[in-house]
């Protein structure tokens, strides 16, 4: 496994993330496919014996049984100390008027819910899940500043949303004093690369670390268009982000690995790792296949022709993912 700096921090981070909203009880949330806590555990520890150490969840997934899946198995099979733990605030957490959002109150209640369900006393990353268009800006970036001098948190990290929301964020902690952004995690693949009209170069001048969620685009990369798994007969947000014109780019990376003699997967990540901007993919994982593919991109090398062959069939999309 190779380490790189997360962003401008000096914080090491695996070249692969890996994402753990798959690892969940199912009956509760929206993610009927989740692994239960005994299904997780083999992708955990293989997960950190091929050297992988940054892992990302959010409270939302499985209604927070992933952050206690993810806590428990973590703390079986790494060290703290070794392990860079990822999670999110945003999307609602109960019924109530305060149980979702970016106000003081719920970050400071959802902060210690994490906290509890991971069974740690600090996050490396505390993401914010989404822009909160219904809470002040400057409530919500002294909050996360009071969090991680609290030391409950130790970097900042954001999601998807504009480039412009990004970078007022970036320029009201910067003139107030208050700790910055150093990751953005944004929806970003072959079949979906509207983020490199403004978000990637913003985060390249202001030395944001990327870490893109859906890198093989819910896995339509891996396989055939028409391809049914039990995940795409459910997953309805993922039905949002993708159009029937993509499956000319699908049809590129197959061509791509086929003449490698490698998986699909390892083409789509490949070609996501050669861009200096991107930090880390987050790459989920129900079959081992998928861990092995991961680690193995990282050392896949594509020619200059070769990038040109799976770029060229992209079409313009609508902005998606938030």
């Amino acid at each position: 496994m190779e380490y790189v700096k997360l962003g401008a921090t000096g914080l090491d981070v695996s070249r692969i993330c890996l994402g753990c909203m798959s690892y969940g009880v199912p009956e509760r949330g929206t993610h009927p496919w989740s692994l239960t806590e005994e299904q997780s555990r083999p992708f955990i520890k293989k997960a950190v014996e091929l050297g992988i150490n940054f892992f990302d969840t959010a409270n939302a997934y499985s209604d927070g049984t992933s952050e206690e899946i993810v806590g428990k198995l973590l703390g079986e099979y790494g060290r703290r100390d070794e392990i860079v733990l990822a999670t999110k605030v945003y999307l609602p957490m109960g019924e109530g008027p305060n149980r979702r959002g970016l106000s003081r109150k719920a970050i400071f209640t959802e902060l210690d819910n994490s906290l509890r369900r991971l069974g740690t006393d600090y996050i490396d990353l505390y993401q914010i899940h989404r822009f909160d268009r219904h809470t002040p800006i400057e409530e919500t970036l002294e909050a996360l500043h009071d969090a991680v001098k609290s030391g409950k948190v130790r970097y900042l990290g954001a999601s998807s949303m504009h480039g412009y929301q990004f970078a007022k964020m970036l320029y009201l902690a910067d003139l107030n004093g208050w700790t910055r952004f150093v990751s953005m995690q944004n929806h970003y693949n072959l079949i979906y690369r509207e983020e490199e009209r403004e978000m990637l170069p913003l985060c390249a001048e202001e030395g944001i670390g990327v870490i893109p969620w859906s890198p093989l685009a819910r896995g339509r990369l891996t396989r055939d268009w028409d391809e049914v798994t039990a995940r795409t007969e459910t997953d309805g947000f993922g039905r949002t982000l993708y159009q029937d014109s993509d499956r000319v780019v699908v049809d590129a990376v197959a061509a791509v690995a086929a003449e490698r003699g490698v998986p699909r997967a390892q083409v789509g990540l490949a070609w996501l790792l050669h861009n200096p901007a991107v930090t880390a993919p987050i790459v989920g994982a129900t079959k081992m296949s998928h861990l092995d593919d991961a680690v193995a991109s990282v050392g896949l090398e594509l020619s200059e022709d070769e990038i040109a062959r799976l770029e060229a069939p992209y079409t313009p999309h609508a902005v998606s993912g938030f």
